[in-house]
């Protein structure tokens, strides 16, 4: 039955109606900001990975994909229920801006307890204008002839990395 109203090729047997404004708000302590990430399907693995290695927040510029939207909400795998949305700018702590290239290794860098990992768009990465305005640029180590990694797999790498060292 649900299968002729959905749009998904797998639809779900069970549907569920919720309000945007009862989602989790705000940011504070770990966090990632994303620079307008397009993919629901990445955004979706974002609040999926923070759901998993945080607690941490999920704070989103214009420009990314709707958090809300059928793909995300289905990628996230309930985890927009509980990782609290933010805005860009409203990410606190310290900034650390991740790059395919150019930055410190990741493993080197100072993060402490309250960081926010800046992530970039999919094809475009963070601009030069975004970086800078971080307190720190890293990039996770790739193998030779590696050209970049998944925003959402980025993502996950960091958490882990800081997850790893609190112990």
């Amino acid at each position: 039955m649900l299968a002729t109203v959905s749009a998904l090729p797998h639809p779900a047997r069970r549907i569920a109606v919720f309000r945007r404004g009862d989602l989790p708000r705000g940011a504070s302590g770990v966090g990632l900001a994303l620079w307008r990430v397009g993919d629901p399907g990445n955004l979706g693995t974002i609040l999926r990975t923070a759901d998993a290695l945080g607690p941490a927040f999920v704070a989103l510029s214009d420009g990314c994909a709707d958090p809300t939207g059928p793909k995300a909400v289905r990628a996230s795998m309930g985890a927009i229920f509980r990782v609290p949305l933010a805005g860009f700018e409203e990410a606190p702590g310290r900034r650390v801006a991740l790059g395919a290239r150019g930055g410190e290794p990741l493993r080197e860098v100072e993060l402490g307890d309250a960081v926010t990992f800046v992530l970039g768009a999919e094809r475009e990465g963070l601009p030069d204008e975004v970086a800078a305005a971080c307190d720190a640029r890293a990039s996770i180590e790739l193998a030779a002839g590696a050209e970049s990694l998944n925003v959402a797999v980025a993502a996950a790498l960091a958490l882990y990395e800081l997850r790893r060292r609190q112990g």
